[in-house]
């Protein structure tokens, strides 16, 4: 009775163990996105769409979700580096090109949002829109409420099938939030251009060419700019949608959360209260806080 009863235990651990741990054996190789696929820094995403109730988001103090990182739009080509199997799905820990940064706890897709292969698919085709079309899908996504890591303003309806709420009953703007419904500073940028645009801050603060602004006003640097130039720092972006006006979203922008219009030399004069303009970012230090211009269209002056 007492093998008996040490043999079952030992099985009990042994499938605990299987439930918890990567299943890396049977790991396909590559995913691609086949729908706006969110990337999270954890593998848990049942606890960050629904948790234990099945009815409430993981939010941090602004109501923002800090476990999205970035929505790979379809076509995005992902390497599989590990795979937890949760139940008729699997969590791949992954990396991919699109998204080339570090982190301590890794990059996470649900398995139903890609179509895996063990052959390597092609790269996802880019291609930059004009200037009128994306000056267009900026300005058609004033309005969007700001969300963190958010690069797809009409959402994800994805996640309400995968991850339902156990209720019916959720107001209107919790549904929005679950669906990542919104945009980032830079999410906005990278919407707008179809993902040609890098995803994050850090790298746009040295995408392009510099624009020479360094001891300039308000008034000489808005001289100075053209339209999708990028108003830039390490932690936001603005965008220059004519000599008149720039388009943002942010947490606290004026007028509102999320994407807004605003003057150009107002914005700048805002700014300028508390950063430098600069060539280039290099030149900011922790006691100096900075920004820059980058001129990154084809055939810009």
């Amino acid at each position: 009775m007492n093998s008996a009863k040490a043999t079952l235990s030992a099985l009990i651990l042994i499938l605990a163990a299987a439930a918890t741990s990567p299943a890396t054996s049977m790991c396909p190789h590559y995913a691609v996105a086949v729908f706006p696929s969110p990337m999270l820094n954890t593998p848990d995403f049942a606890s960050v769409f629904g948790g234990r109730d099945g009815k409430t988001l993981r939010l941090d103090r602004s109501g923002l979700i800090r476990e999205v990182e970035f929505v790979a739009i379809p076509g995005t080509l992902f390497r599989i580096e590990e795979c937890f199997e949760r139940g008729s799905h699997f969590i791949y820990r992954v990396t991919t090109d699109e998204y080339p940064y570090t982190a301590k706890t890794g990059y996470f897709v649900d398995s139903r949002f890609v179509k895996t292969s063990d052959i390597p698919p092609s790269p996802r085709s880019r291609r930059l829109p004009t200037k009128e079309k994306i000056i267009e899908d900026l300005l058609a996504a004033r309005g969007s409420r700001y969300v963190w890591g958010g690069n797809v303003r009409r959402g994800i309806s994805q996640l309400l099938t995968f991850y339902p709420p156990a209720t019916d009953s959720l107001p209107a703007t919790t549904l929005d939030v679950w669906q990542l419904r919104g945009v980032d500073c830079s999410g906005l940028l990278y919407e707008a251009t179809g993902g040609y645009t890098p995803r994050n801050t850090p790298s746009l603060i040295s995408y392009g060419g510099p624009v020479a602004i360094k001891g300039l006003d308000a008034a000489r640097i808005a001289s100075r700019l053209e339209p999708l130039d990028l108003i830039v720092w390490s932690g936001h972006v603005m965008i220059v949608l004519d000599r008149r006006r720039v388009i943002e979203s942010r947490l606290d922008s004026k007028g509102g959360d999320g994407v807004v219009v605003h003057p150009l030399r107002e914005a700048l004069m805002e700014l300028l209260l508390m950063r430098a303009p600069l060539n280039d970012y290099r030149e900011a230090t922790e006691g100096k806080k900075g920004f820059v211009v980058r001129r990154w269209y084809p055939g810009g002056g």
